[in-house]
């Protein structure tokens, strides 16, 4: 089987042999070519040791030395270059305490976490398949190296890793792999939340999101979103809902654009409901406040997982607003981008449709025409230029001080006048029209 190295990749290898050492692409780059994937990055692994890679090369950097990697700069890419090595016993499920250096590929392979990405490549060797991955990748299987409650008591990370992989690829997991998933679950509590975060996002935004719910079959989401495990176990009986809140909400992933953002709006947009569920007299299920309960629960989960505070303030303000329904008129398109704002409102609108279309039949086209009407509205707002905030209002606190206005809170609240007078009334947004009520409003309040 011949697989087409990049120039640089075949270079380093070519380099590492001439040299008297063994050397191989290996782990992902190998996985994804098989499958006909352009891979993001390629590693070489290598029977030389760090110092004598970094002899070989003019420009490298000590990346993870401790650990054996360098990091061979060429045309300006980097490649990690790692040497063969064993892993000491792990302490804490995620570091070994020691690594040792070996001569041989088979011991470094088998310390790896899944067959698929325990292949290794060179041009004169071929492909190296210790463990069938081959064959798994044929089968669309995601299974362990050797013992899978050996690799997951080492690294308890790569039980998300698992659920990762299945979601990208599209594969299923293995039996016994689930298996010690479920008995090992609660060890992923000691994985910082930063790394589950990381794995948590790139499985929703895969492209098979709704394999999330592996992680709740598994017993994963109990320790990492235990909102999660609520909201698979709230019902909502009501003519608009054919799902409970969590099958709801995973489907509504598949029919949003797979960014970080969005994805993670859409995950939290009713995770407030299991909180807000009443029943009425005919026993169906109503959700009153969901969508502002669930705008600060939002927070607090983002949080716990350490996310940036943008993603957080955007992912906030989208499920705060999922479920607001004000008529589609220019007027209150106005107000909405101005208390919005007019970057998320396209966020609002995927948000929206992805909700709708995770719903029932029931009144589906009208939900869908709303939608469109305000996605109409909001581009015709665009293309009148119309103000809706203080920066494109006609006057600033300069004109104002120029009439007589006195400095300091009373410029911010005539501001804030004029730009509720614009919003109700856009062809007001003049220089001239606003200075004359400024001066009307300002003559009123000195009386």
């Amino acid at each position: 089987m011949k697989i087409n190295l990049p120039t640089d990749v075949e270079n380093i290898i070519q380099t590492l042999e001439t040299a008297g050492f063994e050397a191989y692409a290996v782990g992902g780059c190998v996985r994804d070519t098989l499958l006909g994937r352009a891979p993001k990055d390629w590693d070489v692994t290598t029977s030389a040791k760090p110092e004598e890679v970094k002899s070989l090369f003019s420009h490298t950097i000590d990346t993870g030395i401790e650990h054996g990697t360098v990091t061979v700069m060429c045309n300006h890419v980097g490649y990690e270059v790692t040497t063969y090595r064993i892993d000491g016993e792990y302490e804490d499920a995620r570091h070994p305490k020691e690594v040792t250096f070996t001569s041989n590929l088979a011991e470094d392979l088998r310390r790896r976490d899944f067959t698929i990405n325990a292949m290794a490549y060179s041009p004169n060797a071929g492909l190296v398949d210790l463990f069938e991955g081959a064959e798994d990748l044929e089968n669309h299987v995601i299974r362990c190296v050797g013992n899978a409650h050996e690799r997951f008591s080492e690294d308890a990370l790569r039980m998300l890793r698992a659920i990762r992989f299945s979601a990208q690829l599209g594969f299923e997991i293995q039996d016994e792999t689930c298996d010690a998933i479920r008995d090992l679950a609660d060890t992923i509590q000691k994985i910082s939340a930063e790394r589950i975060a990381t794995e948590l996002i790139k499985t929703i935004m895969s492209d098979h999101p709704q394999d999330f719910r592996k992680a709740y079959e598994l017993g994963l989401t109990k320790y990492i979103l235990p909102e999660f495990d609520a909201m698979m176990n709230t019902p909502q009986v009501s003519k608009h809902h054919m799902y409970n809140v969590g099958e709801h909400t995973l489907a509504s992933l598949d029919h949003i654009e797979a960014e970080k953002v969005l994805r993670l709006a859409m995950l939290l947009h009713d995770v407030a409901k299991p909180l807000c569920i009443s029943i009425d007299e005919e026993g169906q299920n109503h959700f009153y406040g969901h969508p502002q309960k669930g705008a600060e629960m939002a927070v607090k989960i983002l949080r716990r997982l350490k996310l940036d505070n943008d993603t957080i303030k955007k992912v906030k303000t989208l499920v705060y607003y999922h479920d607001e329904r004000k008529p589609a008129t220019p007027i209150h398109m106005r107000r909405m981008m101005n208390e919005i704002g007019v970057e998320m409102l396209p966020s609002l609108f995927a948000v929206k449709y992805a909700d709708v279309m995770a719903q029932s039949d029931y009144r589906k086209d009208e939900k869908l025409a709303y939608i469109e009407s305000l996605r109409a509205e909001y581009q015709g707002c665009l293309d009148r230029g119309e103000c809706v905030s203080l920066k494109n209002l006609a006057v600033n606190g300069a004109d104002l001080l120029e009439i007589g206005v006195s400095q300091g809170k009373q410029v911010g609240e005539m501001l804030k006048f004029l730009l509720e007078i614009v919003l109700e009334q856009p062809e007001k947004n003049t220089r001239e029209e606003l200075l004359q009520v400024a001066q009307k409003q300002k003559t009123s309040k000195s009386l």
